[in-house]
Parts: C-alpha cells; sequence; structure tokens
C-alpha cells in the first residue's frame, strides 16, 4: 500500500528518498508490521488544485494473529492437519508471521503458481510446492482457488478459513469452507460452517467431535459384522454337525439386547485418531471376520465340551445332556452366547487392551442390565413354545 502512495506523491521526491521507504517498508515486514505511508498536499484554492503531493512519513502498524491463533495451529498440526497461510500481505510479513504462529517460514510469492517454483527451491513441479510450501503471499482471490483446487486434485480433503469478498470463491471450492465471525454476507454465504463467535479454536473442536464419531460408528461396524457372522457361522456348525436347533424366539431375544446395548455406543468415551480418519473396509471386515469366527469357535467348543464330556459335570456336579435339542441345553447355549457377544463390545470399541480404556457409564449400564435380562432368562424361563427350559444358578 504504500508504494500505491509514493506513486502519487511529485514533490520533493528525490531517489534517495525512495531508496529510504523501501529499507523502511522491509525492515517493517521482517519484523511482522504493515507499513502506511502519509502524504499531503497544500490546497490555496480548491478549485485551481493543489502543488502536488509529499511524502512525510511511513507509519508501522502491527495487526497481530487472534490471542488463540498460535494454539489453534499448533493443536491442529498434533492432529496430523497440514496448515497453510494464503495471504495478500507482503512475503517478508508472512514469513515472519508463520515463525510466531510455528507454522514455518518455508512461504512463495503467488507468481510461483504461474511461473513455477523458485529457482533453489527444491521442487520441480507445481503441485509440489503447493503441497509442501508453509503458506503463499501477494495472492489474489484465483490464487487461493487455484491452491485449493491442486490439493483437492492430489485426493486431499480441503478445510480453508475467510471473512472477505475475495475469500468466497475459494470457500465456496473446499471441502469444508468456515466464515468466521464478523465475516461479509459473501463469505458466509459460500461457507459450509459460519462462526458466530470471535476465535478459531472452535474448529479444532469440531475437528476432535467428527474423530469421535466417526471411531463410534467403526467400532458400531465392526461389532455388528463380528455378531453377525458368530450366529450365523456358529449356529450353522452346530446345526449341519448335531443337528442342534435352536429357537428362533432365543436369536430374536438375542439381537434385541444386543441392539439395546450397542446404541450406547453413540455416547461412548472415545479416544479420537491422532491422524486423519478414512474408512477401511477392509480392516473393518478382516477384524469382524476374525472376531466372528473366534467367538463362533468358542460357542462350538463349549457345546461340544458339554455334550460331549463329563467335564462341567463331574467338576461342577451339573446336569448332563443326551439330547442336543434339549431345552435346558438351549438355555447353557444361549446364556453362553449372549454374554460373550455383548463383552466384544468392550474389544471393539479399545484400540489397545480393552481394560486401559474406560466406557462411558451409559455403555456399562446397559451392558450389566442386558447381562441380568440374559441371566434371568436363561435360569428361570421355561417357555414350551419355544423349548426353553431354565438351567438354574448351578450352570
Amino acid at each position: 500500500m504504500s508504494h500505491f502512495i509514493l506513486d502519487l506523491c511529485s514533490r520533493d521526491k528525490t531517489e534517495d528518498q525512495v531508496r529510504r521507504l523501501n529499507e523502511d517498508v522491509d525492515e517493517f515486514a521482517r519484523r511482522g508490521l504493515r507499513s502506511l505511508a502519509v502524504a499531503i498536499e497544500e490546497l490555496d484554492d480548491v478549485e485551481q488544485g493543489g502543488s502536488g503531493f509529499r511524502l512525510i512519513g511511513l507509519l508501522p502498524i502491527y495487526d497481530p494473529p487472534r490471542a488463540d491463533t498460535k494454539e489453534t495451529i499448533d493443536r491442529a498440526i498434533a492432529l496430523g492437519v497440514q496448515v497453510k497461510m494464503i495471504t495478500g500481505d507482503q512475503l517478508a510479513i508472512a514469513k515472519e508471521t508463520g515463525r510466531r504462529l510455528g507454522m514455518g517460514d518455508t512461504m512463495f510469492l503467488s507468481k510461483a503458481l504461474k511461473d513455477g517454483p523458485p529457482a533453489g527451491s527444491g521442487y520441480s513441479t507445481i503441485d509440489e510446492l503447493v503441497l509442501q510450501a508453509d503458506g503463499f503471499a501477494g495472492v489474489y482471490p484465483e490464487h487461493k482457488y487455484e491452491i485449493v483446487q491442486r490439493l483437492q486434485a492430489m485426493n486431499y480433503m480441503v478445510a480453508m478459513t475467510g471473512d472477505g469478498v475475495n475469500d468466497a470463491p475459494a470457500l465456496s471450492k473446499s471441502n469444508v469452507g468456515i466464515a468466521v465471525a464478523d465475516a461479509s454476507d459473501a463469505a458466509r454465504s459460500a461457507a459450509d460452517i459460519v462462526l458466530t463467535e470471535p476465535g478459531l479454536s472452535v474448529i479444532i473442536e469440531a475437528l476432535i467431535h467428527s474423530r469421535q464419531i466417526f471411531q463410534r460408528m467403526r467400532n458400531y461396524s465392526i461389532y455388528t459384522c463380528s455378531v453377525t457372522i458368530r450366529v450365523v457361522v456358529g449356529f450353522a456348525v452346530m446345526c449341519f454337525a448335531y443337528r442342534f436347533n435352536f429357537p428362533p424366539f432365543m436369536v430374536l431375544i438375542l439381537a434385541i439386547l444386543n441392539d439395546g446395548t450397542i446404541m450406547t455406543i453413540s455416547t461412548d468415551r472415545v479416544r479420537p485418531s491422532p491422524f486423519p480418519d478414512q474408512w477401511n473396509l477392509f480392516e473393518i471386515f478382516s477384524y469382524a471376520v476374525l472376531y466372528g469366527l473366534y467367538l463362533a469357535a468358542s460357542t462350538v467348543v463349549f457345546f461340544a465340551v458339554v455334550y460331549h464330556t463329563t467335564f462341567f459335570q463331574s467338576r461342577f456336579g451339573v446336569q448332563s445332556f443326551t439330547s442336543p435339542n434339549d431345552g435346558m441345553l438351549h438355555s447353557v447355549v444361549y446364556l453362553q452366547v449372549s454374554t460373550i457377544s455383548q463383552a466384544l463390545i468392550f474389544v471393539t470399541r479399545s484400540q489397545s487392551w480393552f481394560f486401559l480404556e474406560r466406557p462411558s457409564l451409559l455403555l456399562m449400564c446397559a451392558f450389566v442390565f442386558a447381562q441380568l435380562i440374559a441371566t434371568f432368562i436363561s435360569v428361570y424361563a421355561n417357555w414350551g413354545f419355544t423349548r426353553i427350559t431354565g438351567c438354574g444358578w448351578s450352570w
């Protein structure tokens, strides 16, 4: 801006004055200060005009970032988000601001988007420059739009903050456009999210909450697939191997209790991922198949031990079974399936050992309630219509 004022000055302007102004502007920029030139014109007669503008001084202006900006950027970087500064200020101002905010000073002028990476920069293509640079200075609206477009073309999710009319095209183009408080109407209408209070820290909170939601959805997907595989495979093996005819009504009760418990995972306490998330269906189905087959095998082995051996009878004094479709045996198998299936929730929700991550109180209460219901059904239910006989407390 100071150079525009200097161009208007026609009186008492010397090469030494121009040189000194440029040196002062550069010095202020290296310190992160904007420069505003001041010129005056003396008018003896308004109708006849003055004698021309004369430069009288240079004002440094400090426009500090918001109080929470550095903390927000540090938290974003810790969450695996690459933060870039795109500004219309001078390159020296952008670099100094980047250093103060801890986001780096590998920044370039906007002309690099047209002319290519500067010599000695270490980048061979514009796409590489855009991806690796910490920011760009001296940009116009079309440059912001191009930067967003290039990042998206490289399959990156791009979020952008802005407040002015010149930010509207890039806000609209980005995957998540965020208009800050007091933004112009054009920026608000182009953005996906509009902040109503000053500061940017709320963006990090939204990022953390979104990753928590993603983690809960992932846990739910693994659990439901695992339980489906365990029920289908486990009962299919026992049906064909032992002519075991498990009552369909008890499968319905099992599904109702499992679904009621797993619904509480929507409010579960989870740790957000330290890196950006994406759906990995191969990982989800791999875990689901592994857990499902393990649970199915545990049920088949449990049934075989109860039916073919005297292990439980000799050690615990419980009743033996001569028929695979004994009503009491149905109750025992139902209790084993229900207990292990719901205990799987604590495994699928954890990113490490399940006992190291505390679940929410609601999930624990739902689990305990469901287990009490399943236990009382197995112990006391004598339902002839579904061939269930209470197994008593000995089992």
